[in-house]
């Protein structure tokens, strides 16, 4: 292979299932890639990942991207052109004078923070999601939480690595927009809104100021610092990977899968379905109210964006498939489980249009769009419902973007929002067709999906990475992805069936009178 490995881009993201790195060469065609599977651990009623499985993972996942650039390459990797990292958006981590993080990293699928996300968006007039970190840090001060008077520092997933691999405490406006909110005027976080925060008198309380806890902010395609020896050992316990490696500013998953979708462009959109489900539409305006089902945040160039995020989507089906992997097992069969979840897909596209009267529930935890604090997986039917594969698959579809559904009829009927592409992303769309078909019934919009869509987020910071690199003077970040990432990118789109979107809303009308049932199961299965 013909490569000159110094100007290649490593991505790496820490998404909520895997730990995912590749590596891209100068025309971003991807060299190799290396993958760790994590799961989010529910220790003391918090969902949490320990900081040794993220040094352990991201270690491995490393490992394995390096080994596969020697057996293809032949080629030891010591030192590439720039790197970024990327991870699960927002939540909670408060570090102390000794760098100490002292409570378990609170993660976006937590919804404790119900007080302190009410409080604060009737005080600034402004959406303030539970999973966002000021809501974190004010529950917690709401709590009176011991750690709160020794904070010195806060930051999100991605912004530990970065810290840690770089010494520099920073983050990307995206990421940074769900942590405080920002005015997208001046590219900062809104300087009104720290003002009222740090007024209030429980915060004057402690010996910080909301403006030195928080990172510095930075824009796409802005130096965030090099990789020091320290942070290459961390990236690379074996020693070959050279300090001094350039790197951009760490992002979220919103921000990184709208730049791998090519959807940081005023009216275009995306949706990102794994564990969760997050649609992001970039605004020509404002919006006309605050709504609590929706979240403001920017690109990773400060563009506004309306976000609609629900924490469950595809577990309850991988919960399923996992049982009927157990079914096949014990007849002493071999399973394929990528074969089985493909096969499962389809059938689910020969069902009744409304799923034969079947509902489900896909919470595993709390769903704010719909109102719920904790959430219980459930399958509901009548006597007389169609009780078949094809149908029981498609109501697991359907439910895995029911929530979504609800957020984006608020802004599409409510608020007139106007978009003209939507590039669908994530594990949700790896079946060919199926999830795009499922998104265009309940959004009544096309969908299309690039040939990039399965890398997702690593793939995206990946990106950021080269055009920090080779971003020419005034080149916006709009002009790249479009002119020199996805001129020729392959890409499907499909549009809606009638038949299929009389079909969801059917089903959606359902959902929305079963919600009763949710909660009763909430109430009642403890």
């Amino acid at each position: 292979m013909n490569l000159n490995i110094e100007k290649a881009v490593l991505g790496v993201e820490f998404g909520s299932t895997r730990i995912k790195a590749v590596l891209l060469d100068d025309n971003h065609e991807q060299i190799a890639s290396g993958a760790h599977d994590w799961e989010n651990r529910f220790e003391n009623g918090i969902w949490t990942y320990s900081m040794e499985d993220v040094w352990s993972g991201l270690q491995d996942a490393y490992a394995k991207l390096k080994k596969e650039v020697k057996e293809r390459c032949g080629i030891t990797l010591t030192k590439i052109g720039a790197m970024g990292f990327s991870a699960m958006m927002h939540g909670y981590m408060p570090f102390n004078d000794k760098d100490e993080l002292m409570v378990p990293f609170r993660t976006w699928r937590n919804t404790i923070t119900g007080e302190a996300s009410e409080k604060l968006s009737a005080l600034f007039h402004y959406s303030i999601p539970q999973r966002w970190s000021i809501a974190h840090l004010y529950q917690a001060i709401l709590n009176h939480e011991e750690h709160v008077k020794d904070i010195t520092y806060i930051t999100t997933l991605e912004g530990y690595v970065h810290w840690k691999l770089t010494g520099r405490k920073v983050i990307g406006i995206g990421e940074a927009s769900g942590m405080f909110p920002i005015d997208t005027t001046v590219k900062q976080y809104d300087a009104v809104m720290l003002d009222q925060f740090q007024a209030l008198p429980e915060v004057q309380a402690y010996p910080w100021n909301i403006r030195d806890i928080l990172p510095q902010i930075l824009l796409a395609g802005e130096d965030a610092g090099k990789l020091t020896e320290e942070g290459a050992r961390l990236l690379d316990p074996e020693g070959d990977l050279q300090a001094g490696i350039p790197l951009c500013p760490p992002e979220g998953d919103a921000g990184t899968g709208m730049t791998a979708t090519n959807s940081v462009r005023v009216r275009t959109g995306n949706v990102s379905a794994g564990t969760s489900v997050f649609a992001m539409i970039v605004l020509e305006k404002p919006l006309k109210k605050p709504h609590p089902e929706i979240d403001l945040v920017t690109t990773p160039s400060c563009e506004l964006v309306a976000m609609v995020h629900c924490n469950n989507c595809t577990s309850d089906i991988n919960a399923w498939v996992r049982l009927f992997t157990e079914l096949f097992e014990s007849f002493g069969m071999e399973v394929d489980t990528g074969r089985l979840f493909q096969t499962l897909f389809k059938a689910a596209m020969t069902g009744d249009k409304d799923c034969g009267d079947l509902l489900a529930y896909n919470y595993f935890s709390g769903e704010h769009v719909t109102g719920f604090e904790e959430g219980r997986p459930l399958l509901v039917r009548t006597p007389e419902s169609r009780f078949t594969l094809a149908n029981f698959m498609r109501a697991n579809l359907y439910s895995a973007v029911g929530a979504l559904k609800t957020g984006l009829d608020i802004l599409f009927k409510e608020e007139g929002v106007s978009v003209d592409t939507i590039y669908g992303h994530g594990g949700f769309f790896k079946t060919e067709a199926v999830g795009q078909k499922v998104l265009a019934a309940a959004m009544n919009t096309p969908v299309s999906v690039m040939e990039t869509a399965g890398e997702g987020g690593a793939y995206g910071i990946a990106i950021l990475a080269s055009y920090m690199l080779r971003k020419r003077d005034g080149e916006t970040l709009e002009d790249f992805l479009a002119d020199r990432i996805f001129k020729e990118a392959g890409c499907t789109t499909i549009a809606p069936d009638p038949e299929d979107v009389a079909g969801f809303d059917a089903y959606i009308a359902r959902y929305q009178e079963g919600l009763a049932i949710e909660r009763a199961a909430v109430e009642h299965l403890k």
